[in-house]
């Protein structure tokens, strides 16, 4: 974990051709294909935080909360998707705020990205939403998570698969777990249950597995439907943590589908699974590959 980033903007312009910028704690003037995947993740979430801060800021006296979500979403989709193409210009791109690109699915490389995780929560003025930034690479085994990044904005902080964010001590009292703001689903009432836990409503999927990783929270259990944007990043950095996630029956997190729907899935501290799989198995959506 640092703050706000591994690597900061020294001034030039993002995206020049065949260069990324000077990145302040990296040392050097870097041409693209030389940064690397988790570097590049980033420091784009990072950047496009700052960006909806500041867009945030812009719209602080509007009372159409509807126009500044719209606003956030477009800014920081336009931002990435820029910058992206210039960084990366042989990689694919999945992005909530974008239309699906079928050749992604033929694609070797594929960035997925929210560009604004937790609309609602960026215009009700509150701190709990993200900016989502994987990388997913085929694979002999079909493909996997290989780089991501999640920025929290107004907390200023930015985890990514590296560094590696230090693993969080153990909470002293029950397990928390990370739960809708609106409704919890039934599944991480079963697993409150299970743990004798409380459920702890915070905002946006990314934030969730955000406070997992952070030591905020000890699980986030999601049962009712998400897409790969919503986790990519924030399993990615997870799971490089030390966290476990899968779905909920266990089987193994399948990102770059034809679907992209992703139904269910578990984030928790690894020693709560021999507790909560063998409970939440039945709780799991039968999800096509």
């Amino acid at each position: 974990m640092r703050s706000p980033s591994n690597c900061e903007r020294s001034g030039l312009p993002l995206g020049l051709p065949g260069t990324l910028t000077h990145l302040e704690g990296c040392g050097k003037d870097v041409v693209d294909h030389h940064v690397g995947d988790a570097e590049l993740a980033d420091y784009l979430a990072t950047e496009a935080g700052r960006l909806l801060l500041s867009v945030r800021e812009s719209h602080a006296t509007t009372s159409d909360l509807g126009t500044l979500g719209q606003a956030g979403d477009r800014a920081a989709q336009e931002y990435l998707a820029r910058e992206l193409a210039a960084a990366r210009p042989g990689d694919a791109v999945l992005s909530e705020e974008a239309a699906d690109d079928p050749r992604r699915l033929d694609a070797g490389r594929v960035w997925i990205i929210d560009p604004l995780d937790g609309t609602r929560e960026f215009s009700e003025g509150r701190h709990d939403w993200a900016v989502h930034v994987a990388l997913w690479e085929r694979n002999d085994q079909g493909g996997g998570l290989v780089a991501g990044a999640v920025a929290l904005p107004v907390l200023g902080i930015t985890l990514a698969t590296h560094p590696v964010p230090e693993y969080p001590a153990a909470h002293d009292g029950p397990p928390r777990i990370a739960v809708s703001r609106s409704r919890a689903p039934a599944a991480a009432s079963i697993a409150a249950a299970a743990l004798g836990a409380e459920l702890v409503p915070m905002g946006s999927a990314g934030y969730k597995v955000a406070a997992v990783v952070r030591g905020e929270a000890d699980a986030y259990v999601h049962a009712g439907g998400q897409f790969e944007w919503d986790s990519a990043a924030p399993v990615a950095v997870a799971v490089a943590a030390g966290m476990h996630a899968s779905r909920l029956d266990g089987t193994a997190l399948a990102y770059n589908r034809r679907d992209p729907s992703l139904p269910d899935l578990i984030v928790c501290r690894p020693e709560l699974v021999a507790v909560l799989l063998p409970v939440l198995g039945n709780s799991a959506e039968v999800s096509p590959t």
